[in-house]
């Protein structure tokens, strides 16, 4: 299994990734989780390196297809943000599903384990400028066009500083098969259960709703891990100020 920008003690750390209810209950009945190809990412930056046509001296020019048998996810280091919750989850009814780095990868590379023509990866984005990002696909390729695993894998991890609040992890599936790819997703066996370990519900809901939306959850599901609601707009407690006499400060008491 390959990590890039991930340090070892990094394995177990937490991973969130927000998506619609309907993907929530789909994702436990089929068991499958779904990869998209990233062409299909909103940045107009992704994916930049691999959708450059190769220029060599004699002026031949050679448009690559790697980037059609490429597949990804993006899930999030970040616990607790309120774009995220407004972004993925217009409706109010989102759904957080929490993993660790290591779960994720493994249910990937378990699911091609008798699969000699794919390669799979996972990695912290990193965010830097454009400038940077055009300098990096350049250097992606050798000299005579060629391409390693870990030039295309690292090419899909950089992302513009206008993103670094997504703090993203991404995993990352290659088709190195003889026959390109002609779906635009790539779906793999999973054990829900076993991958998923929180599950939480957008904070914007009231505490009522919460209860059905849990008790729904368990019913159609089975689930028996952790089912929480996110406190993110929770109201602080009363906040008790005393004022020091000696500067000056008044203290008055309603009766």
């Amino acid at each position: 299994m390959v990590y890039l920008n991930i340090n070892e003690t990094e394995y177990d750390n937490h991973i969130y990734r927000i998506i619609s209810y309907e993907r929530f209950l789909d994702l436990f009945n089929t068991n499958k989780n779904t990869l998209v190809k990233p062409k299909r990412w909103e940045d107009t930056f992704e994916n930049f390196a691999l959708k450059s046509k190769l220029i060599f001296p004699n002026g031949t020019e050679i448009a690559l297809d790697t980037h059609e048998r490429l597949y990804g996810q993006c899930w999030t280091t970040s616990k607790a943000s309120d774009a995220m919750w407004r972004i993925y989850s217009p409706d109010k009814k989102g759904v957080r599903i929490r993993s660790t780095i290591e779960k994720l990868l493994s249910s990937l590379s378990l699911a091609n384990v008798n699969n000699s023509m794919t390669q799979e990866c996972i990695g912290k984005v990193e965010y830097i400028s454009e400038a940077e990002i055009i300098n990096r696909a350049k250097r992606a390729f050798a000299v005579n066009g060629q391409i390693t695993f870990g030039s295309l894998f690292n090419s899909l991890l950089v992302k513009r500083k206008a993103f670094e609040h997504e703090a993203e992890i991404r995993i990352i599936h290659l088709d190195w098969g003889y026959d390109l790819p002609k779906n635009d997703i790539h779906q793999y066996e999973i054990d829900a259960h076993e991958l998923i370990d929180q599950v939480m519900i957008d904070p914007r809901i009231s505490h009522e709703e919460f209860q059905d939306i849990k008790s729904e959850i368990k019913q159609k599901t089975g689930y028996q891990g952790d089912i929480k609601r996110s406190l993110l707009y929770r109201l602080p407690e009363t906040l008790n100020i005393e004022f020091n006499q000696s500067i000056g400060s008044k203290i008055t008491r309603t009766q």
